[in-house]
């Protein structure tokens, strides 16, 4: 994976396959939290709230890009996915380049995660 200097150039650095789907999954990262900041961690979007509060992740991959959450969050979310008929590992989804995105799935993903964040602070 190439090295990124920030969230911006991560974005530039996109193929045209990976492209679509990472820029929508960036657009619904700040619909459904505007207050959470965009930071460069492991050369990878983050989505972040509070002093260090990591909310879930973008990645790229060859054929696919993943939205990750912690394994402790998604693990009860995680049969939802695999019913909706996308795979999913400890904390993440996996989402083909070749599939439309699960839009309504991945915003439930991410309501979940910031409600989960304002019940816990974590």
């Amino acid at each position: 994976m190439p090295k990124r200097s920030s969230v911006e150039d991560y974005f530039a650095q996109l193929s045209d396959d990976q492209r679509p789907h990472l820029e929508a999954l960036r657009a619904l990262s700040h619909a459904v939290d505007p207050g959470a900041r965009e930071e460069l961690k492991w050369h990878l979007p983050v989505y972040v709230r509070g002093d260090k509060t990591n909310l879930w992740m973008l990645q790229n991959f060859k054929h696919h890009c993943s939205l990750r959450f912690t394994p402790a969050f998604f693990g009860p979310h995680r049969a939802e996915v695999e019913a909706a008929g996308y795979e999913a590992g400890e904390g993440f989804i996996k989402l083909p380049y070749v599939r439309p995105l699960p839009m309504a799935l991945l915003e439930k993903l991410l309501k979940a995660r910031l409600l989960d964040f304002h019940s816990n602070g974590a």
